[in-house]
């Protein structure tokens, strides 16, 4: 089996997040994406804007159409966790052979080596780099990467987030995951 985990703060999660997972999965063959919201995010100052259980169900309904794509619990719970966390205990349930990605976004991996633990994260899996207008990087020595560069995907969850607050309805949002926000009154969204 090859899979990758996608994790993130999914804050909101968007149509530029399924677009990567999707040709991910196109593009590596992979078998499966797991989509991990992030618990309490380690590179996030521990902030999010909307609450886990809000950040999985729009998970769960951005992902629902896509069979490849798979909403994962894996960080839930009070503990901080880091990705190399999350990595160990996806490989005790891999079988030999199977193959481990992580996929993320250019500007994130800009950031690896700041990451706890990092020089395991880079031996543990093979990164699927997703290019994004403005971040350039460097390869760490050691690291398998395999480059995402034909989506050009200059979506922002912080400007999603502003855009809501000020009443407006973005278009990078999936209607699902819009009409859950507006429901539910998330990032200081109303229904008008």
């Amino acid at each position: 089996m090859r899979l990758a985990i996608f994790g993130g703060t999914f804050d909101p999660i968007h149509k530029a997040h399924v677009a990567a997972a999707r040709e991910a999965v196109e593009r590596f063959h992979l078998d499966r994406v797991l989509v991990v919201p992030a618990a309490h995010p380690p590179h996030k100052s521990g902030v999010s804007f909307a609450g886990y259980e809000d950040r999985v169900r729009m998970a769960d309904l951005a992902c629902r159409d896509y069979a490849s794509l798979q909403v994962s619990r894996i960080e839930e719970g009070n503990a901080r966790n880091y990705s190399i966390d999350t990595i160990e205990r996806l490989q005790a349930t891999l079988a030999p052979g199977d193959e481990l990605y992580f996929l993320i976004g250019a500007d994130a991996f800009r950031e690896i080596q700041t990451w706890h633990r990092w020089q395991d994260v880079v031996r543990a899996v093979t990164f699927i780099v997703v290019s994004r207008p403005g971040n350039p990087y460097a390869v760490p020595e050691g690291a398998r990467v395999e480059r995402l560069e034909s989506l050009d995907l200059a979506v922002s969850s912080s400007e999603i987030r502003r855009e809501l607050a000020a009443g407006a309805r973005p278009r990078e949002v999936p209607d699902c995951v819009l009409e859950y926000i507006l429901e539910r009154g998330l990032y200081g969204s109303h229904t008008s």
